[in-house]
């Protein structure tokens, strides 16, 4: 298998301003049209997006993402209206008649909705969704969730070389047939990030970035993308992209670059969690 044919394109910037390192702001609808295009060309099969990510669903929608396995992600409704109805309108933004994945943005309010786990059930049953699950941020949340035996279809976590929380329970998911996507290979661009930009937050790894940085200079984002891609338990890396270009430079580099070769100490949830970021770092 190709490192590109487990490369999902993530979406959150097409439709808000999103990543400390992101100066750039939304991409332009002319450059996502390219990106799709690019994505097409190349094998990319995977985009994941969200009813949350602005107008990321609009966008795609209207720039054609048929013969693409979609993934999107539906939030606890304030009407209370039912899932239903919010995939409904997922997949007339997304000019869809049914998506790949369907996952609960907030687990936590799933976990005390068993219902809305059997209308998701129930919608995979009529055609409308082929895999349900969710998106997690925290073991915890898995945790809870498996014991109320809802068991994923696929699910979507957080992994990269500073944050390895999930692995025991991927291997273990992956093993039992559960599809696994991973996101934050970059930890959203903070391994990118001048460490002495950063504020006294980062503390904790200013030295370490500035070793990965000086180590692997400009094939770092390849070396990143690789420690995740060669993981036999993950399926499909979500990578965040801005313009067409980072995209192809990114597959470049994933082919030009070797795993990391460093030790990679513990880190504590304030470094590897971008929620528990101060406002201004």
């Amino acid at each position: 298998m190709r490192a590109i044919d487990k490369i999902g394109l993530g979406t959150v910037q097409f439709g808000l301003n999103y990543g400390i390192s992101n100066a750039a702001g939304k991409t332009p609808l002319g450059e996502v049209d390219n990106i799709i295009d690019f994505s097409k060309k190349n094998g990319i099969r995977y985009i994941d997006t969200a009813a949350a990510y602005g107008n990321s669903e609009k966008v795609l929608g209207d720039c054609g993402v048929q013969g693409f396995r979609v993934i999107t992600k539906f939030m606890p409704d304030a009407k209370g209206e039912s899932l239903s109805i919010q995939l409904d309108r997922s997949l007339e933004r997304l000019n869809l008649s049914s998506v790949y994945g369907y996952l609960a943005h907030r687990p936590e309010d799933l976990a005390e909705a068993p219902e809305q786990w059997e209308e998701l059930q129930n919608l995979k049953q009529i055609g409308k969704i082929e895999k349900i699950g969710y998106s997690l941020n925290r073991p915890q949340e898995l945790e809870q969730l498996l014991t109320k035996t809802m068991i994923p279809d696929l699910i979507q976590v957080p992994f990269n070389i500073f944050d390895k929380r999930f692995q025991h329970f991927l291997e273990e998911l992956s093993r039992e047939g559960c599809e696994i996507h991973t996101r934050s290979a970059f930890l959203q661009g903070l391994f990118f990030m001048p460490p002495h930009m950063l504020g006294a937050h980062f503390d904790p790894v200013k030295e370490l970035l500035s070793q990965l940085q000086n180590t692997y200079g400009a094939n770092l984002s390849g070396v990143l993308l690789n420690h995740v891609l060669q993981k036999e338990f993950i399926d499909v890396v979500i990578l965040g992209i801005e313009n067409v270009n980072q995209l192809r430079e990114n597959i470049e580099k994933i082919e030009n670059s070797t795993a990391v070769n460093m030790e990679i100490p513990y880190l504590e949830e304030e470094i590897v969690m971008p929620s528990l970021w101060p406002s201004k770092n």
